[in-house]
């Protein structure tokens, strides 16, 4: 990209430069287009700068979080060795920048593209030669900013969404806990009216087309196949907001240079960083030492599945292979809205690990106004530990249909000699309280459903490799 913007025009310093290690780090101001500056951090590399400049690397931060974690995570993993020049900045509505959210909308996605034109345009910077790596709301804006032509010249996204729709909307009903969850990460105040109305909408899982039309326009997964940029993508084994499969999808549609590391990290029930965060980090400096200075280095295999809880991985050439276990679960009950319907399975003859979505198909009679059925999958080991495998819910109608609810992408050891139970009511709390994924919303007064025999498709790793 030309440098076409006066680096004066463009800097505005808002504190003397401070010296670490062996680089320079300065908080800088960057206007954009609209007025609101991007309170950011630029570091620097001693030194004099490689031939046509120094690579660059933006760092985007997280729903509700700052640039401070950014610069922590870029003193840790990507500024020992000095080799890249860096970005991190406060996203709208975040930290020190002005303005509001709209969860990536096109706003935020112009501010990307204005911070990288920002960064490229500075002459010790190499302008062809700048990647992005971003987690969650961050990882979003950097797929948005890909297929809107920000000319990343590598990317890393972790723990994030390529289709914002079949994660908080899966089966055309919200998540609604986690969504309320996400909403309550936002500074007060700093919400944009479409948010607001989005959020609202979402809760009870209204005006559907409304919520395409919103979670569209933060979508990328119909226009991955003609990106080329490398991409490197770090899901989460167990996350029940962004499960596996926003990742596994995307990594089978690009068209360029592709990688996917799915480890211990995630939202909830999990955290960043987890037990294989370090290697994950320090795999992906080799990718932007691959792709952003042309080192001729090894980047891997192309998929790797972190072994649940340590910090080893397994590779493989591919998505990993999976089969699937049938269980069945006879019966016949009628629920309301305060109970619900719980079913268990015999104990397994060896170690399962779940790769994939689980499914229960059930046949319900829904009648009163009856409108939702929540289900948990759990497992209780022998040791009496109940583990939430999964879950899942869909919108119910009146009469008799058979419901095939699909839950959430995820990987999980279940050990030798556990017993999965099936956990079906209006809410994902009435497996346990705290379980708060698919709140317990308000019913029609007498609604109830009857549920007959459950058939349990669990996808499962052809080999174990946890445990």
């Amino acid at each position: 990209m030309r440098r076409l913007i006066p680096l004066l025009v463009c800097t505005v310093a808002l504190a003397s430069p401070s010296i670490a290690g062996a680089w320079t780090k300065q908080d800088v101001s960057i206007p954009t287009s609209d007025g609101v500056a991007l309170a950011a951090t630029l570091y620097i590399p001693d030194g004099t700068p490689p031939a046509g400049g120094w690579p660059g690397i933006m760092l985007l931060h997280g729903l509700g979080g700052d640039r401070q974690g950014m610069n922590a995570l870029a003193e840790q993993s990507f500024l020992p060795g000095e080799q890249y020049a860096v970005l991190t900045y406060d996203a709208r509505g975040h930290g020190a920048t002005g303005g509001l959210v709209t969860i990536d909308g096109p706003r935020e996605i112009a501010d990307v593209r204005e911070a990288h034109a920002w960064l490229a345009a500075r002459p010790d910077v190499a302008d062809a030669r700048i990647g992005a790596w971003g987690i969650s709301y961050g990882g979003g804006a950097v797929w948005n900013a890909i297929v809107a032509g920000v000319p990343f010249a590598a990317a890393e996204t972790c723990e994030t969404w390529t289709d914002l729709y079949s994660a908080l909307v899966p089966q055309d009903l919200s998540k609604s806990g986690a969504v309320t969850g996400f909403l309550a990460e936002i500074p007060p105040g700093t919400l944009a009216p479409s948010v607001v109305a989005f959020g609202a909408l979402a809760l009870t899982s209204s005006n559907l087309p409304e919520l395409h039309a919103f979670s569209n326009e933060r979508s990328v997964l119909s226009r991955l196949s003609s990106v080329t940029t490398p991409v490197f993508m770090m899901q989460g084994r167990r996350d029940f907001a962004f499960g596996i499969d926003q990742a596994t999808r995307a990594y089978r549609a690009l068209a360029g240079p592709k990688a996917l590391w799915v480890g211990n990290h995630g939202h909830a029930p999990s955290s960043f960083p987890a037990t294989d965060t370090t290697a994950m980090m320090a795999a992906g400096k080799t990718w932007f030492d691959r792709y952003l200075r042309g080192l001729p280095v090894d980047v891997g295999p192309p998929v790797r599945l972190a072994r649940e809880g340590t910090a080893t991985t397994a590779s493989y050439t591919g998505l990993p292979p999976a089969k699937t276990v049938k269980l069945e679960l006879p019966g016949k009950k009628t629920i309301v809205q305060m109970t619900k319907l719980v079913r268990t399975t015999k104990r397994t003859t060896g170690a399962l690990e779940v790769f994939g979505a689980p499914e229960v198909r059930v046949t319900a009679t829904a009648a009163g106004g009856w409108s939702r059925l929540i289900a948990v999958l759990t497992a209780r080991t022998p040791a009496g530990k109940e583990i939430v495998v999964s879950a899942g819910g869909m919108p119910a109608t009146p009469g008799t249909r058979t419901y095939r609810i699909r839950m959430i992408d995820q990987a999980t050891l279940v050990p030798k000699g556990s017993r999965f139970s099936v956990t079906i009511a209006s809410s994902s709390s009435a497996q346990n309280p705290a379980n708060l994924l698919y709140l317990d919303l308000p019913m029609v007064a007498g609604a109830r459903v009857t549920l007959g025999p459950i058939s349990l498709h669990i996808p499962v790793l052809a080999k174990t490799i946890s445990g």
